[in-house]
């Protein structure tokens, strides 16, 4: 293990590998690329991804997520995968810093692609990634939903999150935030 500054373990790329049996969550990898894009919607474009992707800038995307493994920044980006492990079928964002978070928070963004939606794949997910943070030294894990998106409120609330303040993002985006004490995680 190697420890970042912040005194959060980080382990290697390499090594992470999560699983309750029907989702897994594995890093990023440069071959994600065509899954992502060929998965990619207005919904995604619109919350998660800021415009529609491109293949240069997924895969540029896709770099800074190794490097962040790789120098252990505050960034894991994991790829949801189902079908053991082959297919992807979302991602799911860890920042153990940045802004609107105090040290111990985790923020967790995701995304299913469409055809992935609406079977729980999300939940789980959440709750891999959350055991993920509490094991890297995280203390609450913090989900921010646009009120006009339901769907990923209900997912929070199904993952154990409890509705907070609203906040605005840097852009005056909305956002009602969720919160989970990660020592529940680990249990």
């Amino acid at each position: 293990m190697v420890r970042r500054s912040s005194g959060t373990k980080n382990r290697r790329m390499d090594e992470v590998k999560l699983s309750d049996g029907i989702v897994t969550l594995s890093p990023l990898r440069p071959d994600d690329a065509e899954a992502h894009l060929a998965g990619e919607d207005e919904l995604l474009v619109r919350r998660l991804n800021g415009g529609p992707g491109t293949r240069e800038g997924i895969e540029a995307y896709f770099r800074h997520c190794r490097e962040q493994w790789e120098a252990s920044g505050p960034l894991r980006a994991f790829g949801i995968r189902v079908d053991a492990g082959e297919v992807l079928a979302g991602t799911i964002d860890l920042r153990f810093a940045g802004d609107g978070l105090v040290p111990g928070q985790v923020n967790i963004a995701y995304g299913l692609y469409p055809s992935w939606r609406g079977r729980g794949l999300a939940t789980r997910a959440v709750l891999l990634a959350s055991r993920y943070a509490a094991g890297e030294g995280g203390a609450e894990a913090v989900i921010q939903v646009e009120p006009e998106n339901p769907a990923s409120a209900a997912v929070a609330q199904r993952a154990g999150f409890t509705s907070g303040r609203r906040t605005h993002g840097r852009d005056g985006t909305r956002f009602d935030r969720y919160t989970r004490d990660l020592r529940a995680a680990v249990r």
